[in-house]
Protein backbone atom coordinates (compact mmCIF):
# COMPACT_ATOMS: atom_id res chain seq x y z
CA UNK A 1 0.00 0.00 0.00
CA UNK A 2 0.85 3.42 -0.16
CA UNK A 3 1.44 5.88 2.69
CA UNK A 4 0.75 9.79 3.31
CA UNK A 5 1.29 12.68 4.98
CA UNK A 6 -1.83 15.03 4.76
CA UNK A 7 -1.35 18.93 6.43
CA UNK A 8 -4.93 18.76 7.64
CA UNK A 9 -5.11 22.61 8.92
CA UNK A 10 -8.59 24.21 9.64
CA UNK A 11 -11.25 21.60 10.72
CA UNK A 12 -13.46 23.65 8.55
CA UNK A 13 -11.69 21.65 6.02
CA UNK A 14 -13.92 18.81 6.73
CA UNK A 15 -17.29 20.27 5.38
CA UNK A 16 -15.58 22.38 2.79
CA UNK A 17 -14.46 21.73 -0.86
CA UNK A 18 -11.09 23.44 -1.82
CA UNK A 19 -7.81 22.68 -3.70
CA UNK A 20 -6.56 20.85 -0.25
CA UNK A 21 -9.87 18.72 0.25
CA UNK A 22 -9.65 17.95 -3.55
CA UNK A 23 -6.38 16.25 -3.20
CA UNK A 24 -7.10 14.21 -0.55
CA UNK A 25 -9.78 13.28 -2.56
CA UNK A 26 -7.80 12.32 -5.67
CA UNK A 27 -5.15 10.40 -3.44
CA UNK A 28 -8.13 8.31 -1.78
CA UNK A 29 -9.39 7.79 -5.51
CA UNK A 30 -6.18 6.77 -7.11
CA UNK A 31 -4.85 3.99 -4.20
CA UNK A 32 -5.71 0.73 -4.28
CA UNK A 33 -8.61 -0.25 -1.68
CA UNK A 34 -7.02 -1.11 1.86
CA UNK A 35 -7.80 -3.57 4.34
CA UNK A 36 -7.40 -0.75 6.56
CA UNK A 37 -6.45 2.71 7.50
CA UNK A 38 -3.94 3.05 10.30
CA UNK A 39 -3.60 7.25 10.95
CA UNK A 40 -1.01 8.83 13.25
CA UNK A 41 -2.74 11.95 14.32
CA UNK A 42 -1.93 15.30 15.65
CA UNK A 43 -4.49 15.07 18.23
CA UNK A 44 -3.76 11.93 20.12
CA UNK A 45 -0.20 13.38 21.68
CA UNK A 46 -0.04 11.90 25.41
CA UNK A 47 1.83 10.28 27.37
CA UNK A 48 2.36 7.02 26.18
CA UNK A 49 2.31 5.12 22.53
CA UNK A 50 -0.94 3.32 22.51
CA UNK A 51 -3.55 2.11 19.42
CA UNK A 52 -6.76 1.71 19.33
CA UNK A 53 -8.50 -0.85 19.33
CA UNK A 54 -12.12 -0.79 20.14
CA UNK A 55 -14.12 -2.36 17.12
CA UNK A 56 -16.86 0.72 16.76
CA UNK A 57 -14.92 3.67 17.40
CA UNK A 58 -16.54 7.25 18.23
CA UNK A 59 -15.94 10.50 16.42
CA UNK A 60 -14.33 12.98 18.70
CA UNK A 61 -15.12 16.48 18.20
CA UNK A 62 -12.10 17.89 19.86
CA UNK A 63 -12.70 21.72 18.97
CA UNK A 64 -14.64 24.10 20.25
CA UNK A 65 -16.32 27.63 18.98
CA UNK A 66 -16.87 26.38 15.44
CA UNK A 67 -20.49 26.01 13.07
CA UNK A 68 -22.86 23.31 14.61
CA UNK A 69 -22.57 21.64 10.99
CA UNK A 70 -18.61 20.50 11.81
CA UNK A 71 -20.13 18.91 15.46
CA UNK A 72 -22.93 17.00 13.46
CA UNK A 73 -20.01 15.20 11.21
CA UNK A 74 -20.47 11.80 11.92
CA UNK A 75 -17.68 9.22 10.52
CA UNK A 76 -18.87 5.78 11.30
CA UNK A 77 -15.71 3.74 10.19
CA UNK A 78 -15.09 0.49 11.87
CA UNK A 79 -12.14 -0.76 13.85
CA UNK A 80 -10.04 -4.00 13.99
CA UNK A 81 -8.74 -4.77 16.97
CA UNK A 82 -6.37 -7.26 15.18
CA UNK A 83 -4.42 -4.71 13.44
CA UNK A 84 -4.32 -2.81 17.22
CA UNK A 85 -2.43 -6.39 17.64
CA UNK A 86 -0.28 -5.89 14.78
CA UNK A 87 1.01 -2.92 15.40
CA UNK A 88 2.19 -3.74 19.01
CA UNK A 89 3.85 -6.45 17.28
CA UNK A 90 5.84 -4.82 14.81
CA UNK A 91 6.96 -2.09 16.89
CA UNK A 92 8.65 -4.31 18.63
CA UNK A 93 10.69 -3.64 21.57
CA UNK A 94 8.89 -0.04 21.24
CA UNK A 95 6.14 -0.76 23.85
CA UNK A 96 2.54 0.01 22.33
CA UNK A 97 -0.82 -0.14 24.38
CA UNK A 98 -4.32 -1.09 23.33
CA UNK A 99 -6.85 1.15 24.04
CA UNK A 100 -10.37 -0.61 24.22
CA UNK A 101 -12.65 2.36 25.28
CA UNK A 102 -10.44 6.02 25.89
CA UNK A 103 -9.96 7.52 22.32
CA UNK A 104 -11.21 7.04 18.90
CA UNK A 105 -11.18 8.84 15.57
CA UNK A 106 -10.29 12.36 16.20
CA UNK A 107 -10.69 15.33 13.85
CA UNK A 108 -7.32 15.14 12.50
CA UNK A 109 -8.11 11.55 11.12
CA UNK A 110 -11.94 11.91 10.01
CA UNK A 111 -11.16 15.89 8.75
CA UNK A 112 -9.18 14.35 6.18
CA UNK A 113 -11.01 10.85 5.45
CA UNK A 114 -14.35 11.93 4.93
CA UNK A 115 -12.64 13.32 1.54
CA UNK A 116 -10.19 10.51 0.97
CA UNK A 117 -12.65 7.58 2.18
CA UNK A 118 -16.13 9.00 2.13
CA UNK A 119 -17.92 6.57 3.04
CA UNK A 120 -16.64 5.30 6.27
CA UNK A 121 -15.98 1.67 5.09
CA UNK A 122 -12.42 0.86 5.61
CA UNK A 123 -11.95 0.31 9.21
CA UNK A 124 -9.74 2.89 10.53
CA UNK A 125 -7.39 2.46 13.82
CA UNK A 126 -5.25 5.53 15.00
CA UNK A 127 -1.95 5.78 16.48
CA UNK A 128 -0.76 7.94 19.34
CA UNK A 129 2.12 10.14 19.33
CA UNK A 130 4.05 9.61 22.46
CA UNK A 131 4.83 13.49 23.94
CA UNK A 132 8.09 12.14 25.83
CA UNK A 133 10.30 10.38 23.29
CA UNK A 134 12.27 11.72 20.82
CA UNK A 135 12.52 12.39 17.26
CA UNK A 136 14.92 9.61 16.86
CA UNK A 137 12.28 7.20 18.37
CA UNK A 138 9.44 8.54 16.22
CA UNK A 139 10.89 8.05 13.01
CA UNK A 140 12.20 4.71 14.14
CA UNK A 141 8.90 3.73 15.24
CA UNK A 142 7.19 4.67 11.63
CA UNK A 143 10.38 2.67 9.92
CA UNK A 144 8.75 -0.33 12.15
CA UNK A 145 5.42 0.11 10.83
CA UNK A 146 6.47 -1.09 7.10
CA UNK A 147 5.62 -4.11 7.15
CA UNK A 148 1.70 -3.69 7.51
CA UNK A 149 2.01 -2.07 3.55
CA UNK A 150 2.76 -5.47 2.63
CA UNK A 151 -0.89 -6.61 4.37
CA UNK A 152 -3.01 -4.25 2.54
CA UNK A 153 -2.57 -0.98 5.54
CA UNK A 154 -2.52 2.34 4.56
CA UNK A 155 -0.69 4.74 6.99
CA UNK A 156 -1.14 8.15 7.11
CA UNK A 157 0.03 11.22 9.28
CA UNK A 158 -1.93 13.62 9.65
CA UNK A 159 -0.52 16.74 10.88
CA UNK A 160 0.82 20.14 9.70
CA UNK A 161 5.14 21.14 8.64
CA UNK A 162 4.19 24.48 9.69
CA UNK A 163 1.88 24.84 12.52
CA UNK A 164 1.83 28.30 14.95
CA UNK A 165 -1.28 28.82 16.07
CA UNK A 166 -0.25 32.06 17.67
CA UNK A 167 1.12 33.47 14.84
CA UNK A 168 -1.91 33.35 12.83
CA UNK A 169 -2.90 36.27 10.69
CA UNK A 170 -6.31 36.38 9.59
CA UNK A 171 -5.58 38.96 6.97
CA UNK A 172 -3.44 35.70 5.25
CA UNK A 173 -5.94 33.64 4.43
CA UNK A 174 -4.53 31.77 1.75
CA UNK A 175 -0.70 33.16 2.29
CA UNK A 176 2.09 32.45 4.62
CA UNK A 177 4.68 34.51 6.52
CA UNK A 178 8.14 34.88 4.79
CA UNK A 179 10.04 32.07 7.59
CA UNK A 180 7.06 29.81 6.86
CA UNK A 181 7.66 29.49 3.21
CA UNK A 182 11.36 29.21 3.99
CA UNK A 183 10.79 26.34 6.69
CA UNK A 184 8.43 24.63 3.81
CA UNK A 185 10.91 24.75 0.95
CA UNK A 186 13.51 23.53 3.30
CA UNK A 187 11.09 20.50 4.28
CA UNK A 188 10.19 19.80 0.74
CA UNK A 189 14.40 19.50 -0.42
CA UNK A 190 14.72 16.95 2.37
CA UNK A 191 11.45 15.46 1.27
CA UNK A 192 11.93 14.85 -1.97
CA UNK A 193 15.40 13.57 -1.98
CA UNK A 194 16.10 11.67 1.25
CA UNK A 195 13.31 11.89 3.60
CA UNK A 196 15.48 9.44 6.06
CA UNK A 197 17.25 13.03 6.80
CA UNK A 198 14.15 14.97 8.07
CA UNK A 199 16.16 15.04 11.78
CA UNK A 200 18.36 17.54 10.42
CA UNK A 201 15.66 20.35 10.08
CA UNK A 202 15.57 21.17 13.47
CA UNK A 203 18.68 23.01 13.50
CA UNK A 204 16.93 25.18 10.67
CA UNK A 205 17.08 28.55 11.77
CA UNK A 206 13.16 29.21 11.23
CA UNK A 207 12.71 25.57 13.05
CA UNK A 208 11.56 27.63 16.29
CA UNK A 209 8.83 29.66 14.56
CA UNK A 210 7.49 27.03 12.21
CA UNK A 211 7.44 23.99 14.96
CA UNK A 212 6.49 25.85 18.30
CA UNK A 213 4.78 22.48 19.73
CA UNK A 214 5.68 19.52 18.16
CA UNK A 215 2.43 17.99 17.89
CA UNK A 216 1.66 18.28 14.65
CA UNK A 217 5.38 18.03 12.94
CA UNK A 218 5.65 14.80 14.80
CA UNK A 219 3.46 12.60 11.97
CA UNK A 220 5.47 13.66 9.24
CA UNK A 221 8.36 11.78 10.63
CA UNK A 222 6.15 8.72 11.01
CA UNK A 223 6.40 8.84 6.53
CA UNK A 224 9.91 10.18 6.45
CA UNK A 225 10.40 7.04 9.01
CA UNK A 226 8.55 5.11 6.33
CA UNK A 227 9.99 6.15 3.28
CA UNK A 228 14.06 6.12 4.69
CA UNK A 229 16.01 7.34 1.07
CA UNK A 230 13.13 6.62 -0.97
CA UNK A 231 11.83 10.80 -2.07
CA UNK A 232 8.42 11.15 -1.44
CA UNK A 233 5.88 12.97 -3.97
CA UNK A 234 4.32 16.45 -3.32
CA UNK A 235 0.82 15.89 -3.58
CA UNK A 236 -0.73 19.58 -2.95
CA UNK A 237 1.14 22.25 -1.44
CA UNK A 238 0.04 25.70 -0.27
CA UNK A 239 -0.32 27.74 3.23
CA UNK A 240 -3.08 29.68 5.46
CA UNK A 241 -3.39 32.44 7.84
CA UNK A 242 0.61 33.20 7.54
CA UNK A 243 1.77 30.07 9.66
CA UNK A 244 0.12 26.51 8.36
CA UNK A 245 1.62 24.86 5.64
CA UNK A 246 -1.19 22.74 3.96
CA UNK A 247 1.43 20.53 2.67
CA UNK A 248 1.06 17.26 1.83
CA UNK A 249 3.20 13.92 0.82
CA UNK A 250 2.62 10.57 -0.72
CA UNK A 251 4.64 7.26 -0.81
CA UNK A 252 4.03 5.04 -3.55
CA UNK A 253 1.08 6.53 -5.00
CA UNK A 254 0.64 8.42 -8.45
CA UNK A 255 -2.36 11.22 -8.17
CA UNK A 256 -3.96 12.90 -10.51
CA UNK A 257 -3.75 17.08 -10.12
CA UNK A 258 -7.05 18.21 -8.76
CA UNK A 259 -6.21 21.71 -7.50
CA UNK A 260 -7.23 23.58 -10.63
CA UNK A 261 -8.78 27.05 -9.87
CA UNK A 262 -10.25 25.82 -6.70
CA UNK A 263 -10.39 28.52 -3.58
CA UNK A 264 -7.96 28.08 -1.05
CA UNK A 265 -8.17 26.71 3.29
CA UNK A 266 -11.31 28.02 5.12
CA UNK A 267 -11.47 30.97 7.33
CA UNK A 268 -11.67 29.96 11.14
CA UNK A 269 -14.04 31.48 13.83
CA UNK A 270 -13.54 34.93 14.10
CA UNK A 271 -14.61 35.34 17.28
CA UNK A 272 -12.70 32.43 18.87
CA UNK A 273 -9.18 32.57 19.35
CA UNK A 274 -7.37 30.19 17.49
CA UNK A 275 -4.84 28.60 20.10
CA UNK A 276 -8.03 28.01 22.35
CA UNK A 277 -10.21 26.84 19.45
CA UNK A 278 -8.25 22.87 19.37
CA UNK A 279 -8.23 20.51 22.05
Amino acid sequence: MPAAFLGHGNPMNAIERNRYTEAWRAFGASVPRPRAILVISAHWYINATAVTAMPHPRTIHDFYGFPPELFDVQYPAPGLPALADQVADVAEPHWVGCDADSWGIDHGTWSVLVHAFPDASIPVVQLSLNAYKDTDYHLDLGCKLAPLRDDGVLIVGSGNIVHNLRAIDMSLPDGGYDWALRFDDAARDVLTTSPAEIATLDRHPDFAAAVPTPDHYLPLLYLAGLAGDEPLTPLVRGHASGSISMAAYTLDATCPDSAGDMPGAPELPADVPATDSNI
